[in-house]
C-alpha cells in the first residue's frame, strides 16, 4: 500500500469502557482518534475528515450494516474499515465482510488481535479474528 496518512481514525462505539481501551490502542498509531456513538456522526465524520480507519462496533449497524458501510466507502473510499463484534460465528464474519469491511475482530479478543488488524488492514489486507467458530464457507 502507499504511504498512508496516520493523522485520524475514527472510532464508532456506544460501549465507553471499550472504546475507551480501542482509543488508547489507536493512539498509538494515529495523532488523532474521534470517538463516535451514532451512525449519522459516523458517516459526517467520514465524509468530513477521510480518516485512514474508521473502527465500527457491529451494534452500531442496528441491522443496516451493508447500507452503512456502502455509505461509509462512498463518503471516504480510502478508509479502512474494522468490525468490532461479540458475535463468534463464521457466518457473521463472512457477512461482514461481503458487506464491505477489510476486517472483523471479536471484542473479546480486541487485546490480542486488534492491532494486529490494524497493522494488516493498513497494508491493505484483510484480517479476521483467528477465534471465529469454524464453519462450512
Amino acid at each position: 500500500m502507499e504511504s498512508q496518512d496516520l493523522s485520524c481514525a475514527i472510532l464508532a462505539d456506544r460501549h465507553l469502557r471499550l472504546a475507551e481501551g480501542v482509543r488508547s490502542l489507536l493512539e498509538a498509531t494515529f495523532e488523532v482518534v474521534y470517538v463516535v456513538a451514532d451512525p449519522e456522526s459516523l458517516r459526517a465524520g467520514a465524509q468530513r475528515l477521510a480518516p485512514a480507519l474508521i473502527v465500527l462496533d457491529l451494534s452500531l449497524a442496528s441491522g443496516d450494516l451493508l447500507p452503512l458501510l456502502h455509505r461509509i466507502r462512498t463518503l471516504s473510499p480510502g478508509s479502512r474499515i474494522i468490525v468490532l463484534t461479540v458475535h463468534d460465528q463464521a457466518t457473521v464474519a463472512r457477512r461482514v465482510l461481503a458487506a464491505g469491511a477489510d476486517s472483523v475482530v471479536l471484542k473479546r479478543c480486541v487485546g490480542t488481535d486488534f492491532m494486529r488488524a490494524v497493522d494488516i488492514v493498513l497494508r491493505g489486507e484483510q484480517f479476521v479474528s483467528p477465534a471465529f467458530e469454524a464453519s462450512p464457507a
